[in-house]
């Protein structure tokens, strides 16, 4: 794991997303890649106003040029070697391009107030869509502790053992990992993941947690609360992602509410 893919785009999440690619790429001593996307705005309405779209547009691309300039200006400072991607369009199909030859991609849990861009679907898309794993922070972090202590959640799925997989890279330089398996178990248990990284030199804890009343996304955002991990892992829409847009899902939910960063993969 070397390639980091950054979203640079002028939003709430911006710095959160930059500061911790920026930690992650010193981490993997790998290259960063930022994705400069300026997005194609859409009226609301039934109307055709191409006139109107096109004054949007521009105006979207100045904000995004000076927005650039402050982004270039601030990497020019720093310990890492880094590449700059313009590309207009919504924003979910540059990062599918961009990530073919990307090994991770950085990108938000969701903006605070429902501001946009809506990040649920845009994490969503990348992590199910372009088979690497995603690196989600909310938008009030600055900075990843990657010498910290790391938390995976495991229920057995193939989900959960492609994060945990997708992740060895990274514990290396954790102070410690603790798996925790709560409520149903699909497939191996927590002791083989925890095999599984001890062959790479990573010694886990495992600990077997009770379900909570609440369900399991909310037993998880409670060990979250409580822990205060670097950043926790977990395996993307275990269920399918229409099951979960319609019933609400475990995904979703951490998305939603997590408060320490995500390392997403499916």
């Amino acid at each position: 794991m070397k390639n980091v893919l950054l979203l640079v785009h002028d939003d709430a999440g911006q710095e959160a997303r930059l500061q911790a690619a920026l930690d992650l790429t010193r981490c993997l001593s790998g290259h960063l890649t930022c994705l400069d996307v300026v997005q194609v705005p859409v009226l609301a309405g039934s109307e055709y106003y191409p006139d109107a779209e096109l004054m949007l547009l521009q105006d979207a691309r100045q904000r995004e040029e000076v927005n650039a300039g402050r982004i270039r200006a601030r990497l020019q400072a720093e310990d890492v070697a880094w590449n700059w991607v313009d590309q207009t369009g919504f924003i979910t199909p540059p990062i599918q391009d961009s990530a073919m030859l990307a090994d991770i991609i950085v990108l938000n849990t969701s903006l605070a107030d429902r501001m946009m861009p809506d990040m649920i679907p845009i994490v969503s898309d990348a992590v199910l869509k372009s088979g690497k794993p995603v690196l989600a922070v909310p938008d009030d972090s600055r900075g990843i502790d990657f010498g910290g202590h790391v938390l995976a959640a495991w229920d057995g799925s193939c989900p959960a053992a492609e994060a945990l997989r997708a992740a060895v890279p990274l514990l290396a330089s954790a102070e410690g990992v603790t798996i925790i398996e709560m409520g149903e178990v699909s497939g191996e248990l927590a002791e083989d993941a925890a095999a599984y990284l001890s062959r790479h030199g990573v010694r886990p804890r495992v600990e077997h947690l009770d379900e909570p009343e609440g369900g399991v996304a909310a037993g998880l955002l409670a060990e979250m609360n409580r822990r205060r991990p670097a950043f926790c892992i977990m395996g993307a829409y275990g269920h399918s992602r229409l099951r979960e847009s319609l019933f609400g899902g475990i995904t979703r939910t951490m998305l939603g509410e997590a408060n320490v960063p995500l390392f997403l993969a499916h």
